[in-house]
C-alpha cells in the first residue's frame, strides 16, 4: 500500500480556515483506508505497469509503482511513462514522490511576471503526456532537467512529446485557410466569360470608331454590353473575371456629352497656354432683373424694364391718382343695371372722402358711456318713516344635528302657504325614490344636492314669509360640529334664535352634549338676548308632560347661566312632521295640559332689538356673486347700522376700494334705499371682484374703520383659556390670529378687575385678553368676535380697543 502522506495532509486540515486551495479541496474529498476494490485494483495495475515497464522492471519496487498508480488514479500508461522518465533522469527517487499542490492560473501567470514561480506540477501534469504502447518499447534517452528559463519550461519540462526521437520526427505542414476561387459550373461558365469579354472588347471599340453624332446606334450597341469589372475577384484563377448580368430593361437613350477642353491632354512638347478669365463684355449678357428686384435694388435704367406696362397707375401724378376711382367700375354698372331692371332704386354713387375729412370724422366719433347712476339724496330714515313698513325680524334657527330644524321649518313654510301642495309632492317623491320619505319637508330648506344626499344642512339656507305684522327672514344653520363657522355665520345676521331640541329619548341629553351648548353660548356671544326653545318631536312621546317639564327644568338652568334672562326665554312643545303647535294649535287628547301659543303666535310677539340708523353705514358681507349682464357683481349681507340708497359710493375693506351702488333688492324686491336690520343684495359697479370677499366691511368712504392687526377684548370662555393660536370669527370673517395675553380676569356681572395676569381662564369665567391678528382687518370698538381653536369654540367677546 502507498504511504498515507495524503491522508496525513487531510487530518492536518484546519476547517476553520475560511480559505481553502484547490488541493485540499480535493484532497478533503478522500477517507482514510482503502476499501477492497482498491486493493484488487492496485494489484492488477501493479502487475500490467510491471509488463509495460519490460525492462526497465529492475531497480522499480512496488511502492514506487503503487505511489504511481495511486498518484495517476490507476491509469497504467501514466504510471509508465512517470516511472520511464524518472529512471532516464540522474537518479531514482529513493523516495516516493509526494503529491503536491496544483498551481491554479493566477499563480502561473504571476509566475510569468516574475513575482512567483510556480513549484511544481499535480495531477493534471501529464494530462498531454502520449501513451506508451507496451508492445513497442521505446528507449528515451531524455536528458538531464534544465534550469528553466521560463515559466512554461519548468511546467512541461518532464512532458515527454518534447523528448521524441529523431526517426519518429516528422514535418508537418498546415496549408492555409485559402478560398479555392473558381467559377462554378466549370469551364462552359468560364467560355462563357471570354465570349462576353470578347464581345465586350468589341462594342468599346466600335463605340470608339463611330461619330458622335451617330447617338443611337452608340446606345443600340451599349444595351448589348455587359458592366466589366475593374478587375480579378480574388481568389479567381489565371484570367478569369466576373461579368455582371445584362440589363433585362431598356436603358433611356442619352446623348454623350463632349469632353471639356481643360481635361485634354496636350502634347508633351506643345506649351500649355494660361485660359484667360471669364469676363463680361457687355450688360448686355446679364438676365433682365424684375420689377420687385428693380424697385428694391434700384437698378440702372438699362436693366429695368418699362414699368409702365406693369403698372398701369404707376405714372399718374398725386392730384390725378383720386381721378382714377371717379368712373363707375364694372360691378357698379352691373348693380345699376339689375336694380333698374327690377324697379328698384339705382344704387348712389359713394362720396369720396378725402383723409383730411376722414380725421375729422374720426374725431367725432366717440363711445357713448353708459349714464353713471346717480343718487336720489333722499333722507332714507324720513322715507322708512313714512313708508310705515311692517316690522322686519330676522331668526336664525339652531340646534344639534337631526333634531329637525329643516324640517321645522318646511312645515312651516308650508302652512303658511308659501310653498304649495305641488311643490311638497314633488320632492316627497323624490324623497322616497332614495328612500328619505320623511325628508320632503326639509328639502323645502335644504336645496342642494349634497344636502339632500347627504341629510344634512351645510350652508345658511335663507328664506322668507310675512304675517299680518311681521316680515320674517328665516335663517336655517347646519347642526353639524364640522360647519359651526356657517353657524357664526347665519348668527351674525339674526335677531334672535330658534332653538330646537329633540324630546326623544336619549336625543336631548345627546345635543345637550353636543351641538346644542355651543349654540346657545355662540347666540349669546353674539348680543342676542331673547330666545324661543321648539321642543319638537313630541309625538314620538305621546305629548308626556312629565318629559317637557324636564328638558324645560334642565334647559332653564342652563340658559339662565348663559346670562339669558328667564323672562325672554319661550318654551314651545311642538311636532314639526305632522305641525301640530307649528300654526295651529294642536290638536290631541295626550296635550291637553298645554294651552300656551304656537310657534307662529311667539315668533310675531317676541321683542326686536332697537335700529341704529343714525350711526355710520356698517355692511358685513356674507356672500359675493355674479349676476346677470346688467349686474355683473352683486354682495349680499346684513346692515348692522346706518342707512343706504342707490347712488352711494361705498367703501370696500380690507381691499379700500370703492364702489357704486347701482340697485338694492330686499327680499327679491327692487327698492331704492334699505336700513339698519335688514339684510338687503346689493349690485355694484366701478369695483373689480378680486376686491371683494365674504366677511368684508362696507362702509362709507368719509367714516371708514380703521384696519387693526392687535385689539383687546371683553372675552367670556367657553373652555379654558391660555394664550394659543386661535381662529376669529367677526360676523362672516374668519381669520387666523393668537391670544398673546391675558391682561386681566373680570367680574362677570360688574365688570371689576378681580386678578391681574392669571395664567388660566376657566370656563364661564370673564377675561379681558390682547389679540393678535395675522393681517390687518377692519374691527372697531363694538363688534363682537368669536374665538376657536382646534374645531372648539373657547370664547366670545366684544372688542373694547385697539392694543
Amino acid at each position: 500500500m502507498p504511504p498515507k502522506s495524503g491522508f496525513s495532509r487531510t487530518r492536518n486540515v484546519d476547517y476553520d480556515d475560511d480559505a481553502y486551495d484547490d488541493d485540499d479541496y480535493y484532497e478533503g474529498e478522500e477517507e482514510e483506508g482503502t476499501t477492497e476494490d482498491d486493493k484488487e485494483q492496485m494489484r492488477v495495475g501493479t502487475t500490467r505497469v510491471r509488463e509495460a515497464l519490460g525492462e526497465f522492471e529492475a531497480g522499480i519496487s512496488d511502492v514506487q509503482i503503487q505511489e504511481a498508480l495511486w498518484h495517476y488514479y490507476y491509469d497504467v500508461a501514466k504510471s509508465v511513462s512517470y516511472l520511464k522518465n524518472k529512471l532516464g533522469g540522474a537518479q531514482v527517487p529513493k523516495e516516493t514522490p509526494k503529491k503536491e499542490k496544483i498551481v491554479s492560473k493566477f499563480d502561473q501567470a504571476a509566475a510569468v511576471a516574475g513575482e512567483k514561480a510556480p513549484t511544481s506540477t499535480g495531477k493534471y501534469t501529464h494530462a498531454q503526456s502520449s501513451i506508451v504502447e507496451s508492445a513497442h518499447p521505446v528507449t528515451l534517452s531524455l536528458p538531464p532537467r534544465p534550469m528553466p528559463t521560463c515559466a512554461a519550461d519548468d511546467f512541461f519540462w518532464d512532458v515527454p512529446w518534447g523528448n521524441v526521437p529523431n526517426h519518429r520526427l516528422s514535418l508537418i505542414t498546415v496549408d492555409p485557410p485559402r478560398y479555392r476561387g473558381g467559377l462554378l459550373g466549370g469551364s462552359k461558365l468560364a467560355a462563357l466569360a471570354a465570349k462576353r469579354r470578347k464581345e465586350r472588347e468589341d462594342a468599346e471599340a466600335a463605340a470608339k470608331a463611330a461619330s458622335s453624332n451617330d447617338a443611337d446606334a452608340a446606345i443600340a450597341m451599349l444595351d448589348k454590353l455587359t458592366v466589366k469589372s475593374n478587375g480579378s475577384a480574388p481568389g479567381l484563377r489565371g484570367g478569369q473575371t466576373i461579368d455582371k448580368p445584362a440589363r433585362r430593361y431598356p436603358a433611356r437613350k442619352r446623348t454623350p456629352s463632349p469632353q471639356p477642353e481643360a481635361a485634354r491632354e496636350a502634347p508633351e512638347d506643345e506649351p500649355v497656354e494660361p485660359q484667360p478669365a471669364i469676363v463680361i463684355e457687355s450688360p448686355a449678357q446679364r438676365a433682365t432683373a424684375s420689377t420687385f428686384a428693380s424697385t428694391l435694388c434700384g437698378a440702372s435704367s438699362s436693366s429695368i424694364p418699362n414699368i409702365e406696362t406693369l403698372l398701369p397707375y404707376a405714372n399718374l401724378k398725386a392730384d390725378d391718382s383720386l381721378k382714377a376711382f371717379e368712373a363707375p367700375s364694372p360691378d357698379d354698372v352691373v348693380r345699376a343695371a339689375q336694380a333698374k331692371s327690377a324697379g328698384g332704386i339705382t344704387p348712389k354713387k359713394k362720396k369720396h372722402i378725402n383723409g383730411d375729412e376722414l380725421a375729422e370724422s374720426v374725431e367725432k366719433l366717440a363711445v357713448a358711456e353708459e349714464p353713471r347712476v346717480r343718487s336720489k339724496n333722499l333722507n332714507v330714515i324720513a322715507e322708512f318713516e313714512k313708508s310705515k313698513l311692517k316690522r322686519m325680524a330676522n331668526f336664525v334657527v339652531v340646534g344639534h344635528v337631526d333634531h329637525g330644524k329643516s324640517t321645522l321649518m318646511g312645515r312651516l313654510l308650508y302652512d303658511l302657504k308659501v310653498v304649495d301642495q305641488r311643490s311638497i309632492d314633488k320632492l316627497r317623491k323624490e324623497a322616497e325614490t332614495i328612500g328619505k320619505s320623511s325628508f320632503a319637508l326639509a328639502w323645502v330648506m335644504d336645496e342642494t344636492s349634497e344636502e339632500r344626499s347627504r341629510g344634512v344642512t351645510v350652508d345658511i339656507a335663507t328664506n322668507y314669509f310675512e304675517t299680518e305684522e311681521t316680515r320674517f327672514t328665516i335663517l336655517d344653520a347646519p347642526g353639524h360640529k364640522d360647519f359651526i363657522p356657517n353657524m357664526i355665520s347665519g348668527a351674525s345676521q339674526a335677531d334672535f334664535p330658534v332653538l330646537v331640541i329633540d324630546a326623544s329619548t336619549n336625543s336631548f341629553e345627546s345635543g345637550l352634549k353636543g351641538q346644542t351648548k355651543e349654540h346657545i353660548l355662540i347666540a349669546r356671544s353674539m348680543g342676542m338676548q331673547y330666545i324661543i326653545v321648539a321642543v319638537n318631536k313630541m309625538d314620538t312621546i305621546a305629548w308626556s308632560k312629565s318629559r317637557f317639564d324636564e328638558i324645560l327644568k334642565r334647559m332653564t338652568a342652563f340658559l339662565t347661566e348663559a346670562s339669558f334672562s328667564e323672562k325672554r326665554i319661550t318654551f314651545i312643545p311642538l311636532a314639526g312632521l305632522t305641525g301640530e303647535n307649528v300654526v295651529k294649535k294642536v290638536d290631541h287628547p295626550a296635550a291637553d295640559w298645554y294651552t300656551g301659543e304656537t310657534l307662529l303666535e311667539a315668533l310675531e310677539r317676541i321683542d326686536l332689538p332697537q335700529r341704529n340708523m343714525e350711526k355710520a353705514l356698517r355692511l358685513s358681507v356674507a356672500d359675493v356673486f355674479r349676476g346677470d349682464l346688467r349686474s355683473p357683481l352683486s354682495i349680499a349681507g346684513r346692515i348692522d347700522s346706518g342707512t343706504l340708497q342707490v347712488g352711494d359710493v361705498i367703501l370696500a375693506l380690507p381691499a379700500n376700494e370703492t364702489a357704486v351702488i347701482k340697485a338694492i333688492e330686499v327680499q327679491d324686491q327692487p327698492v331704492d334705499w334699505a336700513v339698519a336690520g335688514q339684510i338687503p343684495t346689493l349690485h355694484l359697479a366701478d369695483i373689480d371682484p378680486v376686491h371683494l370677499r365674504q366677511g368684508d366691511i362696507i362702509c362709507p368712504p368719509k367714516a371708514a374703520v380703521k384696519l387693526v392687526k392687535a385689539f383687546s377684548s371683553k372675552l367670556l370662555a367657553f373652555e379654558h383659556v391660555l394664550p394659543c393660536p386661535v381662529e376669529v370669527f367677526r360676523s362672516t370673517l374668519n381669520s387666523p390670529g393668537s391670544i398673546r395675553t391675558l391682561s386681566a380676569k373680570l367680574n362677570k356681572f360688574t365688570g371689576e378687575v378681580v386678578k391681574r395676569r392669571p395664567r388660566i381662564v376657566r370656563p364661564g369665567e370673564v377675561a379681558r385678553v390682547v389679540v393678535v391678528l395675522e393681517r390687518e382687518l377692519p374691527i372697531e370698538e363694538g363688534m363682537r368676535v368669536v374665538m376657536r381653536e382646534r374645531g372648539r369654540t373657547i370664547g366670545a367677546g366684544l372688542m373694547e380697543n385697539v392694543a
